[in-house]
């Protein structure tokens, strides 16, 4: 069993790997936290698996990790949930689900999810049209 300093230093190169774009070298160091349950490490499998950064784009294996990190309450994976079911890009298109999570970020102080749910709010999608909500959302934001 890892050490927690050992833990934090294999994150923190997983991420610095990721972040330099050295994505083979990131899935080696990530894939393992991810596989114990680090949602920082499975939001940036989800985001390699989405987007086929450094391997085959694999939409089953991006929302595995992107919901994984998501039930974590890892604010960017519930954003990043919520645009995949509101566009459906690795999952089935769902407005409703795309609102739960995106009113997640929300409560995270996401501005993204903010502006997000703004829109859906503002069109009424998978949610009750409600435009002076999706101002005070947009407000928050910063818009």
């Amino acid at each position: 069993m890892n050490k927690p300093e050992d833990t934090a230093l294999q994150l923190a190169s997983g991420i610095a790997a990721f972040e330099a774009k050295h994505f083979s070298r990131a899935m080696q160091l990530l894939s393992g936290l991810a596989e114990n349950d680090s949602a920082e490490a499975q939001y940036r499998l989800a985001i390699m698996y989405q987007n086929g950064l450094g391997l085959v784009r694999n939409e089953q294996l991006a929302y595995k990790w992107m919901q994984r990190a998501a039930a974590q309450e890892h604010g960017l994976a519930q954003h990043g949930l919520g645009f995949m079911y509101m566009s459906g890009d690795c999952v089935e298109q769902d407005d409703a689900r795309a609102v739960h999570w995106f009113e997640a970020g929300v409560t995270q102080g996401l501005e993204g999810a903010m502006v997000a749910l703004a829109q859906m709010l503002e069109q009424g999608r998978g949610i009750e049209r409600d435009p002076v909500r999706a101002q005070a959302l947009y407000a928050k934001a910063g818009f």
